[in-house]
């Protein structure tokens, strides 16, 4: 076996291996949010290294840090409207009881995990896909409020699964 070889051996096994960690993540965060609305704490900031790992490995340097940029300023005016929104419409304390601490760094996770376009496409249909699966399932829970973080999580994992499961579109290439 000749040393390019090797690497890229190497390389296959350490993506497999970060690939099946952010897997095994995202099914935790889901099942710990969908069950108690809490989340480890340490799992968050995993996942977020994981998933930058992975955008940083199939990206240009300069793009990602780049992307990492413009997602990071999304979400903090997506937040800074909720927040507003939070105060001066509904009047109500905006981490107690409007929005989830494990919540914004799921945002944060999914701003590092993607180039913008894909970051942006994945965010609003995970926020549609966790507006109807709430729909559907508010009459069966025991919890008040939403799993957001559980519910885009279980979003992400189908994603994921389906695009590594079939060569059809590279995330990284959006």
């Amino acid at each position: 076996m000749t040393k390019k070889e090797a690497q890229n051996r190497s390389y296959k096994i350490n993506m497999l291996l970060v690939k099946g960690l952010i897997v095994l993540n995202l099914g935790y965060i889901t099942y710990q949010d969908l069950r108690s609305r809490e989340v480890y704490w340490f799992l968050l900031p995993a996942l977020i290294f994981l998933l930058g790992y992975l955008h940083f490995t199939n990206v240009l340097r300069l793009h990602f840090f780049n992307a990492i940029a413009i997602n990071v300023s999304l979400v903090g005016l997506i937040l800074g409207i909720l927040y507003l929104y939070a105060w001066l419409i509904i009047k109500r304390p905006f981490f107690k009881e409007v929005f989830g601490f494990a919540d914004g760094l799921y945002f944060l996770a999914l701003a590092v995990a993607f180039p913008s376009v894909t970051f942006v496409i994945i965010f609003v249909f995970s926020l549609i896909f966790s507006l109807l699966v709430w729909l559907l399932m508010k009459h069966k829970s025991h919890h008040e409020g939403t799993p957001l973080a559980g519910y885009m999580a279980a979003f992400l994992l189908l994603i994921f699964i389906a695009n590594w499961m079939s060569n059809t579109i590279n995330l990284y290439l959006i």
